[in-house]
């Protein structure tokens, strides 16, 4: 992905995380707007799919487990993580592990807000990066090609599902137990600039960037969902050039994001980083 040249950070931060994987290899939320225990699965599966973002925010707070592989020709990488959202008060949190051999060490941590993400690597120092240890990085998600649908390792629960706005198709795979839990399986595919369009705001900003980004326009996926409507698990496969522009197959990278979630309405440690925990890059030297 290309850098944005404006945003020094970002070289640092975040684009050595998806440059790692190739080597190696906000969010929408509705809070409670009604009660949730009203909320039942439609029997129609596109409906099913389109509303599942707003009956999984309704629940108030979700915790999540994430995985995002990517490939490109015989390289692969894995990254996986942790955390939750607050649909409430519409902020979340992930740490994620890096993998072995990436760019970067140690763990990342993001946290995010519509339109906003906070990162904080606990290697930099380690990296080569001149960020103060545990100090964070604040970037518009505008400021990202992808929208930090993938850029940092992870895509975050409200933007995950809140892709699914944007579902052109839904076919019922079937029922399946899935933790003692009887789950309805869809798959189809969605398209992210529909997405951003239907949930509207700073939380669309990160679908938006992403539509422009990724060069397959219609994003497969396959979600289960539990009789509330509620999603459980998500998987999208996205796709961008890792080389600026090529459309050449042997210059795609692929991305696969899954999304698991749990422990429906259950609180969510998150916190905006106060100002004083903030990086801020030394201004530029004038040109000679």
């Amino acid at each position: 992905m290309k850098t944005v040249p404006t945003v020094a950070v970002r070289a640092t931060a975040v684009a050595a995380l998806l440059s790692a994987a190739l080597t190696a290899c906000a969010a929408g939320g509705t809070g409670r707007s009604q009660d949730a225990t009203t909320d039942q699965l439609s029997a129609d599966p596109l409906t099913a799919v389109r509303s599942a973002a707003d009956i999984t925010g309704r629940t108030g707070s979700v915790h999540a487990a994430t995985e995002l592989t990517t490939e490109s020709g015989s390289k692969k990488a894995a990254f996986t993580g942790t955390g939750g959202y607050d649909y409430v008060k519409r902020i979340g949190k992930l740490e994620v592990d890096v993998p072995p051999g990436a760019a970067t060490t140690g763990k990342i941590a993001e946290v995010v807000l519509p339109g906003i993400v906070y990162l904080q690597n606990s290697g930099a120092q380690n990296s080569g990066t001149k960020i103060p240890e545990g100090k964070w990085v604040k970037l518009d998600v505008r400021q990202l090609p992808d929208g930090n649908l993938v850029s940092s390792g992870a895509t975050d629960p409200a933007s995950a599902t809140g892709a699914l706005r944007g579902a052109l198709k839904a076919e019922l795979v079937g029922p399946e137990t899935v933790g003692g839990e009887e789950l309805k399986h869809y798959r189809g595919t969605l398209d992210l600039a529909k997405a951003a369009e239907a949930t509207g705001g700073r939380g669309a900003d990160g679908l938006r960037m992403a539509a422009q980004t990724f060069v397959v326009k219609e994003v497969p996926y396959e979600v289960w969902l539990d009789g509330q409507g509620r999603v459980h698990k998500l998987v999208e496969d996205f796709a961008f050039a890792g080389v600026a522009g090529s459309k050449d197959p042997k210059d795609q990278v692929k991305v696969v994001s899954t999304v698991t979630l749990s422990e429906f309405g259950k609180p969510v440690d998150a916190a905006e980083p106060a100002g004083d925990q903030l990086y801020s890059p030394p201004p530029a030297s004038p040109a000679k």
